[in-house]
């Protein structure tokens, strides 16, 4: 599957990996995991734009009634301000380099997106915490596609009520796609470690009502 990519020349369209992901049926949800998604070579070009052009912030969130410091950059794109732990996120419209990603996401799912959470990991010491992408303007079901782009990371979800666990590592290029009642059921996290110094940075797609 190729489509149009404005932030390579046209001779060279944005390719998406031959093989195709896998849905696995979990316990309460629905996860699709496709590795090499987006090739090595526009992932990393993607990256190092991503890195020198978007506006990072480092932004405070109110945790059991208290202000921290997140563990990470993070920029919002959206057809809305998007609020969660305290924080409120301001809309921005997406640029025109990532609309291909979007597109090529939503084939992916079948699902459409309105919205994008990007998180910049600038090392091993930068991480995200457990929690579920439930709040009410995300709707019953949310579908979260997440794209990885630079250095491996473990990902790690754990059901809410069994305490199963299933964990993943993430790679360049990597798509992992969260569906049906996962985020009602399944926490997910992706663990600091002293392991690893590169950087890593997540696109996450989602839909607001």
């Amino acid at each position: 599957m190729t489509l149009e990519h404005p932030l390579f020349a046209p001779a060279e369209p944005l390719t998406i990996g031959a093989e195709p992901g896998n849905w696995l049926s979990l316990p309460d949800g629905d996860l699709l995991w496709w590795p090499g998604f987006l090739g090595a070579p526009q992932a990393s070009a993607l990256q190092q734009r991503l890195q020198a052009e978007i506006a990072w912030r480092h932004e405070q969130i109110r945790l059991f009634g208290r202000w921290h410091w997140q563990p990470r950059l993070i920029a919002w794109f959206g057809a809305r301000d998007y609020r969660y732990s305290g924080l409120t996120l301001q809309a921005q419209d997406l640029p025109a380099c990532l609309l291909p990603i979007q597109q090529a996401c939503e084939q992916a799912t079948g699902s459409p997106f309105n919205s994008l959470l990007l998180n910049r990991y600038r090392d091993g010491q930068d991480g995200m915490g457990w929690h579920a992408d439930d709040e009410a303007e995300l709707g019953e079901n949310p579908v979260i596609a997440s794209l990885s782009l630079g250095q491996s990371r473990r990902f790690v979800l754990r059901h809410r009520q069994s305490g199963e666990k299933r964990e993943f590592l993430l790679q360049h290029g990597d798509l992992l796609v969260m569906a049906g009642a996962m985020q009602h059921h399944w926490q997910h996290a992706l663990p600091k470690t002293q392991r690893v110094c590169a950087e890593r940075i997540n696109l996450t797609f989602r839909y607001l009502y």
